[in-house]
């Protein structure tokens, strides 16, 4: 499948009212997941294709640029591999940065954690539930915004 095709795959299932696709030739799997009206595109395995092979130039799709962001990391040819560990939220729900409104943030990036320490807050179904660090290191990113909604696994902080 060359660009070109992929690019018209992409579109079709953003048009459409499918929720997911998947798709596998030679070895090349290719997965595009709809949230929201925004297609979200991995690929599982892939061994043919180069980041070359799926840039594109002067497209405004999300779902491209996550492809080819994928393929780069499947590939090992990202720019620069950031360093440390993550700590990933571990539910769905609105991250918070401090304990109160008019609290300090529990963590700043220079910070030192230790693991076990409380870095954040997620509020699930009106619950608080305090996020722990699972590495001790110093914070290099915060990777989410105060009362940003997060997803189940996505990253909120590095550490190393």
């Amino acid at each position: 499948m060359d660009v070109e095709q992929l690019m018209k795959l992409i579109d079709k299932v953003s048009e459409s009212d499918l929720t997911g696709f998947k798709y596998e030739e030679n070895g090349i799997k290719l997965q595009l997941n709809k949230k929201e009206n925004l297609v979200m595109g991995t690929t599982a395995a892939v061994q043919a294709v180069t980041p070359e092979a799926v840039k594109v130039t002067g497209a405004s799709s999300k779902a491209a640029t996550d492809l080819e962001e994928g393929v780069q990391k499947q590939t090992g040819t990202s720019e620069a591999a950031p360093v440390g560990n993550v700590v990933k939220a571990p539910l769905v729900g609105t991250f918070y940065a401090a304990p109160a409104e008019d609290a300090e943030p529990f963590i700043q990036v220079g910070d030192s954690v230790k693991k076990g320490q409380s870095v954040a807050i997620i509020e699930a179904m009106k619950l608080m539930n305090e996020i722990e660090s699972d590495f001790d290191g110093t914070v290099t990113e915060i990777l989410v915004k105060n009362g940003q909604a997060v997803e189940y696994g996505q990253p909120l902080f590095r550490i190393a």
